[in-house]
């Protein structure tokens, strides 16, 4: 296969505004050189970009096992990380994503969440048997890390969600931390309700899979999230395009966790109700309203900047998404891993 190389009358290269008549050279699955419109190679397929080029998004919460992974990256996600499926579906699904036949994203994934009998997802409808992997004492817990970690995981997710069931153990919690840890793997946690966080403080979870949203937290739980964790946003699943209170306490943690100085990343938990497949744009209306500027929001959905040696995943709207957000919604072309991505007409 040839190398691309797209040339663009404007592009994000990372914080500061758009930059003309650039040239994106593309060496396989990553970018080799960022410049000015240069003679390329005559096995050099150039394309001429109609609009402006941005990195790619990634979602880094998803469950895509409910969703098309086509339609997601027709849509301009061309990375995905699934929180949350049984690991003899997700597993062989995050390897095929790899090959260059596959039409979706990128696809790495934690595999079950780790809870305890008749926690949640347990019997939840939307989780498949084996969404959910029981625990029993922190040896469980850290052979369970091990486990996970030997099938592929790319991160461990722990849930806490004390409104629905029982959770694991402080002691359990820890054994996950520092198993994880051990591993290189970094925990994420679903914390619902009154103490979550502050346990997943405690036991050193490195990132909320949700902003909180069952209560406002503290100044002080705020800033020692904002020190120690990044926070996933998933704020439209709390209305679905509807004002809610749970929206609105999920607004107000996240808006007080950036300023904070907190790392926030895009997340949509894709799968859950109504959330549309690819980039969502009434979520990244929701960073902004949380305090993200159009640069932020922009770093917030991206894997990385327009960089040599970055993902060679690439987007070209039709308009300029730092003067407004709607841009978004006008897709022209996808570029994963370095290669041009089927576009069908939406409608």
């Amino acid at each position: 296969m040839s190398n691309l190389s797209i040339r663009a009358p404007l592009a994000w290269l990372g914080a500061g505004g758009l930059t003309p008549d650039v040239q994106i050279d593309l060496d396989g699955g990553v970018i080799a050189s960022v410049g000015r419109v240069h003679p390329v190679p005559d096995d050099t397929e150039i394309v001429a970009a109609d609009g402006i080029v941005m990195p790619a998004a990634a979602d880094r919460h998803v469950h895509i096992g409910l969703a098309d992974p086509a339609a997601v990256l027709a849509r301009g996600v061309t990375a995905v990380r699934d929180l949350g499926w049984p690991p003899d579906s997700i597993f062989p699904l995050a390897d095929l994503s790899e090959l260059p036949t596959f039409d979706g994203p990128l696809i790495r994934a934690a595999g079950p969440m780790l809870t305890v009998t008749d926690g949640y997802p347990m019997g939840s409808p939307w989780a498949p048997p084996g969404t959910g992997r029981a625990i029993s004492g922190p040896e469980d817990a850290a052979a369970a890390v091990k486990e996970l970690s030997a099938r592929g995981a790319t991160a461990i997710k722990v849930s806490l969600n004390a409104e629905t069931g029982p959770v694991p153990s402080d002691a359990e919690l820890t054994a996950i931390c520092d198993a994880a840890h051990d591993a290189e793997l970094p925990v994420t946690a679903h914390a619902q309700g009154e103490g979550q966080v502050e346990r997943a403080l405690g036991a050193g979870v490195d990132e909320l899979a949700h902003t909180p949203w069952t209560h406002h937290l503290s100044e002080d739980v705020v800033a020692r999230c904002a020190t120690s964790m990044r926070i996933v946003s998933t704020l439209d699943i709390h209305g679905f395009g509807r004002d809610t209170p749970a929206l609105r306490t999920a607004l107000d943690n996240l808006r007080r966790f950036h300023g904070a100085g907190g790392t926030v990343i895009y997340g949509t938990d894709l799968g859950n109700g109504s959330i549309p497949a690819g980039i969502h744009t009434r979520e990244l209306g929701l960073l902004g309203e949380a305090g993200l500027t159009g640069d932020e929001i922009v770093l917030a959905l991206t894997r990385a900047p327009i960089e040599p040696g970055a993902p060679a995943d690439l987007i070209v709207l039709g308009d300029d998404p730092l003067r407004d957000l709607a841009a978004f919604d006008d897709i022209r072309l996808v570029v994963r891993a370095g290669r041009v991505a089927p576009q069908p007409a939406f409608g």
